[in-house]
């Protein structure tokens, strides 16, 4: 019963000043609705690009041959450094923290031809394990290379979705024969298209994969382009590429301390160094948007101090029949904050809709793939109400402290 007092008193207070109290909860809604659609932008293209980095290579360390730039055991500086297969071994053998290794042998202006459909690219020649450490799904109905395509030399290929387009259009290249440099290859799965921020010689939409023993058969190179590794535990990446070092340098004769010597990039690393990244670009959204919510703060403590005013015979009534200060400060800050909740609740109403609707326009390329993608997470959810709450009570709080110091006797000869 207390409960529907002070909402009769804050619609009665309301009815008063029916345009000034529009304009706040507008307000209020307003800044609520910048809030949640500035920081779910910002969380939903913090994703893409992580996605788009993860798509490339799945959180691996490559290692990429080099030359010496230290003197070592009397050998000079400026010695090349070959990796090869036995290198794979090796390092699966001395990095127990490495979960899997997997070699990198490519050739570039591979031509691929089906009849007189033909396309040039990148083909990779690769371990099975690679497609998870580069995110190498098959549409359904096709596979990846497997241990048998490895063991036996098959000449099978997988084709990304552009390479599949070209040579085979709208037929399901699965099961399908196609000349590879002139030998013939059968194509047993098909990438569909996948978002990329980085990539190695292309993108995958663009790549042909061929096992590493079917490559070595045919061209018979002995040196790789990179060796790739993914950690068990992504946060041990300093200590993985430390071991690469040492053991790599013992092998191949030079300083564990060359850093030169092999270049390695851990994709850990980069992923942290974009998430502070975009941390810092969400923290300046959502403060961007508070603005707007605190302008909305002012509008409510000015009406809470205009009602103040109104009733400021009624107080001192209160005060003199025994009412406390809390109960009066109750009464203003709880109507603050029912006027922000009413705000925000349409705010956060709005934006869910607009996010939703968003979502339903199609953006498979370009810009609107990043863009037009916001994500309304919990965490977005938690700082808009705490903010909305943070608000209605500072609103609340001076015009109620203010009419719980109203002199009671002063109050009585207000007019």
């Amino acid at each position: 019963m207390h409960l529907w007092m002070l909402i009769r008193e804050f619609l009665q207070d309301i009815k008063k000043q029916r345009l000034r109290a529009f304009l706040t909860t507008f307000a209020i809604t307003w800044g609520t609705l910048v809030v949640i659609l500035l920081m779910s932008f910002g969380a939903g293209l913090s994703f893409r690009m992580r996605e788009g980095l993860l798509n490339a290579a799945d959180r691996v360390i490559t290692v990429w041959p080099n030359q010496t730039t230290i003197k070592y055991q009397g050998l000079p500086i400026g010695r090349r450094i070959g990796l090869t297969e036995e290198d794979v071994e090796l390092l699966q053998q001395s990095l127990p923290m490495v979960s899997q290794v997997c070699p990198q042998q490519g050739k570039h202006g591979t031509r691929l031809r089906n009849g007189s459909r033909t396309a040039l690219t990148y083909m990779e020649a690769v371990y099975p394990n690679f497609e998870w450490m580069r995110r190498m799904y098959p549409a359904a109905g096709g596979r990846f290379l497997d241990a048998m395509d490895q063991q036996e030399k098959r000449r099978v290929v997988f084709i990304g979705s552009e390479i599949a387009r070209e040579l085979f259009g709208e037929e399901n290249p699965v099961g399908k024969g196609c000349e590879l440099d002139g030998l013939p290859f059968t194509v047993v799965g098909v990438l569909p298209k996948k978002m990329q921020t980085s990539m190695n010689n292309g993108p995958d939409d663009r790549r042909a994969v061929i096992p590493y023993s079917t490559f070595q058969s045919i061209y018979g190179w002995r040196y790789l382009n990179s060796i790739i590794l993914q950690p068990a535990n992504p946060q041990e990446g300093k200590l993985i590429k430390e071991e690469i070092y040492r053991v790599l340098g013992r092998k191949h004769r030079f300083d564990p301390k060359d850093d030169k010597a092999l270049f390695v990039w851990d994709v850990a690393e980069t992923v942290a160094i974009q998430d502070k990244i975009f941390l810092g670009l969400n923290i300046f959204m959502g403060v961007v948007g508070s603005m707007t919510l605190i302008i909305a703060g002012v509008g409510v403590a000015n009406i809470m101090y205009v009602v103040v005013k109104e009733r400021t015979r009624e107080i001192g009534i209160k005060r003199a029949v025994g009412a406390r200060r809390w109960h009066i400060m109750l009464q203003i800050i709880f109507e603050s904050l029912l006027m922000s909740t009413i705000g925000g609740l349409v705010g956060i109403l709005a934006a869910t809709g607009i996010i939703k609707a968003i979502w339903l326009i199609p953006a498979q390329d370009g810009a609107m793939q990043f863009l037009g993608r916001p994500l309304l997470s919990t965490s977005v959810m938690v700082i808009a109400v705490s903010l909305l709450a943070l608000i209605g009570l500072l609103a609340g709080f001076f015009p109620a402290r203010r009419a719980a110091h109203i002199d009671p006797v002063e109050a009585l000869r207000y007019e």
